[in-house]
């Protein structure tokens, strides 16, 4: 007689997922003690070892609520007992900008980082389940963020540190979060309900216990596995569109100033004298269809240094008319204390 079902279920999705693994490599989970990850810690605990690899796990102290430290603890054995090693806990501080839930979530994946290059880990494997990307989805539409957003959370994210590229897996995105308390109790594993998933406010929460319920009763079932898919469609036509705009960015890289070019007084004062980080063509920019061209805006804006998860449609929308609706306006400002500007035929982004 074979497992559960829902066991089942979890254990051919990491085992998928190991199949890409170098042999005798480490493979990382990082487990809340949450039902998602901890089927997740379950069964990497069982297929790594009939894969020829090792198997670790990895729980985060936010250190958020009273007795958080204790609840560290009581995974970190959870994961020994399931075979994991190294099993262990790293504790965080929480402040940033952006809000808690932004704030907990850098530093959780900054925690992560360095814990996977200390242990030399092939990936980290993440608990989210389809229910997690379908609430991401419905976030993303609210924000009007377009369709790299609304592709959601990809089931492959690679994160570049100073120790190197971690690559991090999300092997359950298939799979709904009541297969997950299933795997759970048919593994006989407890999991943790954290308080903070049913509390409103957090965003997220009321997507998830309002947002969705009322969707699914008015549209009727399958309305989170039909975003999920939406999201997965999406995911292929966002990627294939930024490597198009990549290799346009590439072409349209140009000097800030040619030699006989020389800043103007409005330019020093926009710059005070800091010139500008990325410089592209104007000539060929204002030819690219629009979804390639506002790509190309937005990544000279992050390679500029304006933080991703700030930097708005509304920033991009503003660059664009610098190109297609230019008459003679000074700057856009762009978060991360940068500008961008036109000049000389370029789109210029560089620092206040």
């Amino acid at each position: 007689m074979g497992p559960d079902p829902a066991v089942a279920a979890v254990r051919l999705a990491v085992r998928r997922v190991l199949a890409d693994m170098p042999a005798g490599s480490m493979t990382v989970v990082a487990c809340s003690g949450g039902a998602d990850s901890l089927a997740l810690a379950g069964a990497l605990a069982f297929e790594a070892p009939r894969a020829g690899l090792q198997a670790g796990g990895i729980t985060i102290d936010h250190g958020l609520q009273d007795g958080s430290g204790a609840r560290a603890d009581a995974v970190v054995r959870t994961l020994a007992d399931l075979g994991l090693d190294p099993a262990g806990s790293i504790a965080v501080t929480v402040d940033g900008e952006g809000g808690m839930e932004n704030a907990a979530r850098n530093a959780r994946y900054a925690a992560l980082d360095r814990a996977a290059g200390r242990l030399g880990a092939a990936a980290v494997l993440l608990g989210h389940t389809r229910d997690d990307q379908a609430e991401t989805v419905l976030l993303g539409l609210a924000r009007g963020s377009g369709a790299r957003s609304l592709a959601g959370m990809p089931p492959v994210l690679r994160r570049s540190t100073d120790r190197g590229e971690v690559l991090y897996l999300r092997p359950l995105l298939e799979l709904d979060r009541a297969t997950m308390r299933r795997a759970c109790l048919a593994m006989g594993l407890e999991p943790w309900d954290d308080p903070h998933n049913d509390d409103p406010a957090y965003t997220r929460v009321r997507v998830r216990h309002q947002a969705l319920p009322v969707l699914e009763e008015t549209l009727g079932p399958g309305v989170a596995e039909a975003l999920a898919r939406t999201a997965r469609m999406l995911r292929d036509d966002a990627d294939a569109l930024d490597a198009l705009a990549a290799r346009a960015y590439e072409d349209l890289l140009a000097d800030a100033f040619d030699h006989d070019d020389a800043l103007d007084h409005d330019d020093a004062l926009d710059h005070e004298g800091k010139g500008p980080t990325v410089a592209i063509r104007v000539d060929g920019l204002d030819e690219l269809h629009r979804a390639l061209r506002t790509r190309v805006l937005r990544m000279a804006a992050v390679k500029a240094g304006s933080p991703p998860g700030t930097l708005a449609a509304v920033h991009v929308d503003a660059m664009d008319r610098l190109v297609t609706a230019w008459h003679g306006q000074r700057h856009v400002d762009l978060p991360g204390g940068l500008r961008a500007f036109r000049r000389y035929g370029r789109l210029l982004v560089g620092p206040v």
